[in-house]
């Protein structure tokens, strides 16, 4: 949440000169309403398997630069559908986090003592993402040009 994935990954994908997609908003799309409501209305289960489904139809489905939601990783299936793709994990700390998003309202999954379940999710979380990614980049401090750049050298991609 907030580490810029949607601004490296289309930076990332005007470089390489191809195009960019989120399942985040491919979801919303489909659904014709924010994942806020989504989790409010469906709970959290119905929104993992919707992501699920947005991920394996963008992998099937799309050449470009694919953006994922946080979350994604929670689904194993997902994991394996994305070992051995050039897969990049922007990491950064709690504090940049703070600074980025605010880690308010619009993320249901932080609605109460948000520095803590940040804490809780990413603890929970990192190792799935490190296992899927191919490299790890910290945004942290970084313009979203300097991560673009970053995570381009360390999978070796060439700008177009």
């Amino acid at each position: 949440m907030g580490s810029g994935k949607s601004t490296v990954g289309e930076l990332i994908a005007q470089r390489l000169g191809v195009s960019y997609r989120d399942t985040d908003a491919d979801i919303v799309a489909a659904q014709g309403r924010e994942i806020s409501d989504i989790f409010v209305d469906e709970g959290e289960p119905y929104f993992r398997e919707l992501e699920r489904e947005a991920v394996a139809a963008a992998v099937a489905g799309h050449e470009g630069v694919l953006a994922l939601g946080g979350g994604a990783v929670l689904d194993e299936k997902t994991r394996e559908l994305l070992s051995g793709l050039p897969v990049a994990y922007l990491s950064m700390d709690v504090e940049e986090a703070v600074k980025r998003v605010g880690l308010g309202a619009a993320r249901p999954l932080l609605a109460v003592n948000p520095r803590r379940q940040w804490r809780e999710l990413m603890d929970a979380r990192r190792p799935l993402y490190t296992e899927v990614a191919r490299v790890v980049v910290a945004t942290d401090a970084r313009t979203p040009e300097e991560v673009a750049q970053a995570v381009l050298d360390a999978l070796e991609l060439k700008n177009a």
